[in-house]
């Protein structure tokens, strides 16, 4: 039996499962190992190349770097056998006697250059602490790649076989079905038209169609999520033996269990600029492709202080590499920069699975997590009887506690750089916007969107039963990013109304919220109808901020249960002046149910959206209420509305509004005064009843698109009665 065969490259033994040889020299190499001696180009047997002037060198070069005299050199003087040029030696070319030094010294410099560009040493990030050679990650991940190229095969070959027998059994049928109908019309028994009937096969066919391609979708990611499984396993042990070498390493050698992290994320960083660096690293190799993971890990965490760090750079690359989006040519190998994410063209690999993987190459414990989550097609109110919300996501444990990642929710698509975010980073006309709550979310943030089937998974002190995860109150990342909470802690995703049909949500704000401005959406909780006898359902909800709460008081108009969106968006006082279009997204959603209505509802007075009463004027104009604070006015019919102004505004007017009267009828009653810097807005009642009021202003000579428009300031609900 053959004895142990060894690389001639690393000296270690080669196994038949990842050996290249025997060599016309009989020598061996891993397959990591085959490469180019000076630039580390990756060789085949076809390609590989002897050194052609010194048999005795057994190393194997690409055809750019191999030793080799040129057509003008002289031919290199022979061995000793050691190697070592032989003295005296002389060569005759055209007649005369040339010495062969020149040659030799070219050649000789050839091979001191391999001595000193020898591509594989072992690399050491100072912070990332990256202790795993080079060659023996490349070796196993090479491993890896065949062991993938197998599983795809099997999945084609899979793939082909149920293509044909579903169109071979799909053939049968139509043949049948037709052959049928063909008896049944001569016999004029034919119920149907032919136009009928082959409508009627092909729906049939289409949705056989969809069940065979989610079975083997569903069972090709169950396949690939095992493999990688197995193979970040092995990937970490290449770490844990690593690491046994260094002593000052604390990082785990083996996955500890799910608990609690010992600190919040904020405690961690408070702001991305922390991780300004390493996220232009993500996004430089995100632009650069690299031809395998070894590689694209080494940099991501080139410059990372921490396995933070170095979780942080992967997180960054999945979502700017955009996956859902990406385009993948037929053709495409395993072995080139777009062949590491072939998973994803065969739809067998997802975020979560490819997060995994790359923290493997990065030495980081991570695992997948299962469950359900409040995603897209979610409503306040539902229950998580059937597989629509099941979903998966990652932990990976970092600074000595498991942290949430969920790449998939974290991805956002290239959009224009106005739209602006402190969260992208621009690049020309385009930026990568991402979200980063999803990057290391606090497990009490976390559980609001997020059931793990394994309580543990929850990294709660107290985890949530599934009833208690579904009645929790529906909220969004912003909820969160706007650092908002609810002023009623035993707050529910469903809400129900009192007997007068009214039921209130409210939200306090942070301590520096000025420049949170809120807006809302009202709709039947079973349809997109926002109407209600002509009416919009908006006219059912009352928003206003006092201090820093900010209230939403619903009252329903019937027993139809609704779906209340809350919306916010942090605007400074000089863009809102601006005129320009607001985007709001949404921070929550509520289920109001009103059981049973004792009162009819009148909808309120016509206004512009947004906030009742003054605390907006306060937070974007600068104007100070003085007579009236609150957002509703009762009175007679006279009032006198005052402000102080601590900035200069130029010019106000005021709009009243009733219901079932027309707005022109009400013009006259409205006046507006300045006097210095206070504000008057005066208004004569033309009869009793609730009225709505609407403040405009505008600043000095502000212009917008060249004309003076005026921006709303602020509006009242107002009660006159007769006194």
């Amino acid at each position: 039996m053959n004895s142990k065969q060894h690389c001639n490259r690393c000296g270690k033994q080669v196994y038949p499962t990842d050996k290249v040889g025997p060599l016309k020299d009989s020598t061996f190499f891993h397959q990591g190992c085959f490469k180019c001696y000076i630039c580390g180009t990756r060789l085949a047997l076809k390609t590989y190349c002897n050194n052609r002037n010194d048999i005795n060198d057994k190393e194997v070069y690409c055809s750019n770097h191999v030793p080799i005299a040129g057509p003008h050199d002289l031919p290199m003087a022979s061995t000793n056998g050691s190697g070592k040029h032989l003295e005296n030696n002389n060569h005759v070319k055209n007649g005369n006697w040339i010495d062969a030094g020149l040659s030799d010294m070219k050649i000789a410099h050839a091979m001191k250059a391999t001595q000193v560009a020898r591509p594989y040493p072992k690399i050491s990030h100072e912070g990332a602490k990256y202790v795993v050679d080079y060659d023996a990650q490349t070796r196993l991940e090479l491993l890896h790649r065949k062991d993938e190229d197998e599983l795809y095969e099997e999945f084609q070959d899979k793939r082909n076989r149920e293509a044909e027998q579903f169109e071979k059994e799909n053939t049968e049928e139509w043949e049948r079905a037709l052959a049928e109908f063909a008896k049944k019309y001569e016999k004029g028994q034919a119920n149907m038209k032919k136009d009928d009937l082959i409508r009627q096969l092909t729906i049939k066919r289409e949705k056989k169609l969809e069940t065979l391609h989610t079975k083997r979708k569903e069972r090709e990611r169950h396949q690939t999520a095992e493999l990688v499984d197995r193979q970040a396993k092995e990937m970490l042990e290449l770490f844990k033996a690593s690491r046994s070498e260094y002593s000052n390493l604390q990082y785990p050698s083996t996955p500890p269990p799910p608990v609690p992290p010992s600190c919040s994320k904020r405690e961690i960083y408070t702001t991305t600029d922390y991780f300004s660096t390493i996220d232009e690293v993500a996004i430089h190799c995100a632009r650069n492709e690299v031809a395998s993971f070894t590689d694209l890990i080494r940099t991501l965490s080139s410059g990372a202080r921490s396995d933070v760090d170095v979780a942080r750079a992967i997180y960054r690359w999945i979502t700017i590499k955009n996956l859902n989006t990406m385009i993948f040519d037929d053709s495409i190998q395993s072995d080139t920069p777009m062949g590491l994410l072939r998973g994803i063209k065969y739809g067998t690999e997802s975020y979560h699975v490819l997060f995994k993987r790359l923290c493997s190459y990065a030495g980081l414990h991570c695992v997948v997590i299962k469950g359900f989550s409040k995603s897209a097609g979610y409503q306040p109110g539902y229950s998580f009887d059937d597989h629509r919300f099941r979903n998966t996501w990652n932990a990976v444990f970092l600074d000595g506690s498991w942290r949430f990642v969920q790449c998939n929710w974290g991805a956002r698509h290239l959009v224009n750089a106005k739209d602006g975010s402190h969260e992208a980073k621009t690049d020309g006309n385009l930026r990568y916007e991402y979200d980063d709550h999803y990057f290391m979310t606090d497990p009490e943030e976390f559980i609001y969107e997020f059931f793990p089937s394994d309580p543990a998974w929850q990294l709660l002190p107290r985890p949530l039963s599934l009833l208690q995860f579904e009645r929790i109150p529906f909220v969004r990342s912003l909820f969160f990013k706007y650092n908002l909470s609810f002023i009623d802690k035993q707050l529910e995703s469903t809400v129900y109304t009192d007997k007068t049909g009214a039921a209130s949500v409210s939200i306090r704000l942070p301590p520096k919220g000025d420049s949170l401005i809120f807006h809302y959406n009202l709709k039947f909780f079973d349809s997109e109808e926002n109407t209600i006898s002509g009416m919009s359902l908006k006219r059912f909800v009352m928003q206003s901020v006092t201090e820093d709460i900010v209230t939403f008081r619903v009252h329903a108009p019937s027993t139809r249960p609704l779906l209340l969106d809350i919306f916010a968006n942090s605007v400074s006082s000089g863009a809102y002046l601006t005129g320009q279009p607001i985007k709001f997204k949404s921070v929550c959603k509520f289920k109001v149910v009103c059981e049973s209505l004792q009162v009819i509802m009148v909808p309120l007075p016509e206004c512009a959206s947004g906030e009742w009463g003054p605390a907006k004027a306060t937070r974007l104009f600068g104007l100070l209420p003085i007579s009236h604070p609150d957002a509703i006015i009762n009175t007679g019919r006279y009032v006198e509305i005052r402000f102080r102004m601590t900035r200069p505004l130029s010019e106000f007017v005021a709009s009243l509004h009733r219901n079932r009267t027309d707005d022109r009828a009400l013009q006259q009653c409205t006046r507006s005064m300045l006097k210095g810097d206070m504000v008057y807005i005066q208004i004569d009642f033309p009869g009793e009843g609730q009225y709505g009021l609407d403040i405009y202003t505008r600043q000095d000579d502000q212009l917008i698109n060249g004309k003076q428009l005026l921006t709303h300031c602020c509006k009242y609900l107002i009660h006159s009665r007769n006194c």
